[in-house]
């Protein structure tokens, strides 16, 4: 059996490992995938893993725990995939994937958040022709919201157990013909996206981010490279 895994601080959100129990059933895979929480990351990560995901708060803090890192997770500054010491990110394409159908070149966008999300989704824009910038999450955000075609919350913000959370942007100005997408995948509707709701707004939440990146993730442990 092959051993996965996901390394984190605080995992008890975390639908990852149902995700690809799920997987490794329905494909008849002898491998499995647990959660594996870490206050710090020198306290080690298991050596049977063939492979393993990285998230909140390490996805930028692993890299120089990593032999390397790929061109593409280097440029953005975060890793969430390992195999064999080379870091990865495969982030930027369930972002991609999420927002493609909404979105259009030349949008502007506020990314709420400056962590490894946020990075991985300022590049997944970047590759679409869409200008953005990322703002600090904490405290009221002095942004006026309704001058972006697309507001991204990058930040644990609504996040299970904390559901009641959310970014504190100007909703009340916000216009249906604004896009407004979570990172957050548990609840699958946040108070983010209620709020956003609220205004008319189409609202994508990050549950096809989460599917994604970890069939991304598959390959990337799954390839001869």
């Amino acid at each position: 059996m092959k051993h996965y895994g996901l390394i984190g601080k605080k995992l008890g959100h975390s639908w990852s490992a149902d995700y690809f129990a799920r997987k490794f059933a329905a494909e008849g895979i002898d491998a499995d995938y647990r959660l594996i929480e870490l206050n710090a990351l020198w306290e080690g990560i298991p050596k049977d893993l063939e492979g393993y995901n990285v998230t909140i708060p390490y996805k930028h803090a692993i890299i120089p725990y990593l032999d390397s890192v790929d061109a593409v997770a280097a440029e953005i500054g975060a890793v969430n995939v390992v195999k064999g010491g080379v870091g990865y990110n495969t982030d930027y394409i369930g972002v991609i994937e999420s927002v493609k159908l909404h979105v259009e070149s030349g949008w502007k966008a506020l990314i709420i958040g400056r962590g490894g999300a946020a990075r991985a989704v300022h590049y997944a824009l970047k590759v679409m022709d869409i200008a953005s910038e990322m703002t600090n999450p904490h405290g009221k955000i002095e942004a006026d919201a309704s001058q972006y075609n697309l507001i991204v919350n990058a930040t644990p913000l609504g996040m299970w157990p904390e559901v009641d959370t959310y970014p504190d942007i100007a909703y009340s100005a916000l216009k249906p013909q604004q896009v407004l997408f979570d990172c957050v995948y548990n609840p699958e509707v946040t108070e983010f996206m209620r709020r956003g709701k609220e205004q008319g707004c189409t609202v994508i939440g990050g549950l096809k981010m989460l599917q994604v990146q970890a069939e991304a993730s598959w390959k990337i442990w799954n390839s001869n490279e």
